[in-house]
């Protein structure tokens, strides 16, 4: 026991080494050294896109709206950094989320600054989403992408319930106001209202996207069916521009600002630990559906989110 506590001790030691090692470490350090051609800001986007903030915790296995858009504000601000790289590596997350990101994204090019979307493993759903509203999108070939849709899922525990003598009663304030409650079963009238929900965000997502790509609006509905692309299928389809990795997407970013030859870059937002520590990120694959998603209002199991 004694060899237990111990061991617990001086791992305890080692990470917060580590951890100190990785906040002060140069490179991680959000302020920006002033260079005459300016810079490129990288800003990572990695796990379940989801609304809110973290509080700039270096833990988070997933990125928060506010902490994004704040980065982005950084380096509209800042007039060394002449463009930025979004790092992509996410299957999504809530719509409004993707929303408020993809808002600020568009500031950011208003202000004159170039805006790269580079996809890693996974840039699906709320992540292509952002990536639709930036200059230009670089993809790897194997990079699962697309997955353009709105999914809304409800439980219907009333089985359980009654197996395990459990009975409900609701009081409320009118007639949908438990929509999508799990205890019962939805009527016809609130699936009704239920798709013209998903039907609006849909579209919603599909008229961005056109934008964003300049494509015709009937064209991307035909993409827009849920389904995922390669990398490279994307690129034949027109949702991507360039097939390149990370460098390669640096490299335009600082092309397309006017800065000669390998740009310098800044990191921009907060610290991620995981990925500093050990090349990880959390949420990085595209069948992680499971997840922490935005609820409707009123205490229900409902559910939307891009996908």
């Amino acid at each position: 026991m004694r060899k237990k506590v111990i061991a617990g001790i001086v791992l305890g030691i080692v990470f917060i080494i580590l951890v100190i090692m990785v906040v002060s470490k140069p490179g991680n350090n959000n302020a920006v050294s002033p260079r005459s051609n300016g810079e490129v800001g990288i800003i990572y986007v990695e796990g379940v896109i989801a609304n809110g903030r973290s509080g700039g915790t270096a833990l988070s296995d997933q990125t928060v709206s506010e902490d994004v858009a704040a980065a982005l504000r950084e380096a509209a601000r800042n007039p060394e950094i002449k463009a930025v790289v979004i790092r992509l590596n996410s299957p999504g997350g809530t719509a409004a989320a993707a929303q408020e990101i993809g808002s600020e994204v568009g500031r950011l090019r208003k202000s004159g600054k170039k805006v790269v979307a580079s996809m890693g493993d996974t840039a699906a759903s709320g992540a292509y989403w952002i990536a639709a509203g930036t200059d230009s999108i670089v993809a790897n070939p194997g990079t699962m992408t697309g997955s353009i849709g709105v999914i809304m899922e409800r439980y219907d525990l009333q089985g359980l319930y009654g197996n395990i003598g459990v009975d409900t009663e609701t009081f409320k304030s009118g007639p949908y106001k438990d929509m999508g409650s799990s205890s019962r079963s939805t009527t016809p009238e609130e699936q009704v209202i239920f798709q013209s929900m998903i039907d609006d965000i849909y579209s919603q997502f599909v008229e961005y996207v056109a934008q964003g790509r300049q494509m015709d609006t009937a064209r991307v509905r035909t993409l827009a069916d849920g389904r995922v692309y390669t990398g490279r299928q994307a690129k034949e389809l027109g949702l991507v521009d360039q097939l390149g990795d990370f460098h390669d997407a640096v490299l335009l970013a600082g092309s397309l600002a006017g800065i000669p030859g390998e740009p310098a870059v800044a990191e921009l937002g907060p610290n991620n630990i995981f990925r500093d520590l050990f090349g990880i990120t959390g949420g990085n694959t595209l069948w992680e559906s499971a997840l922490p998603f935005l609820p409707c209002l009123g205490e229900t199991e409902s559910s939307y989110r891009l996908q």
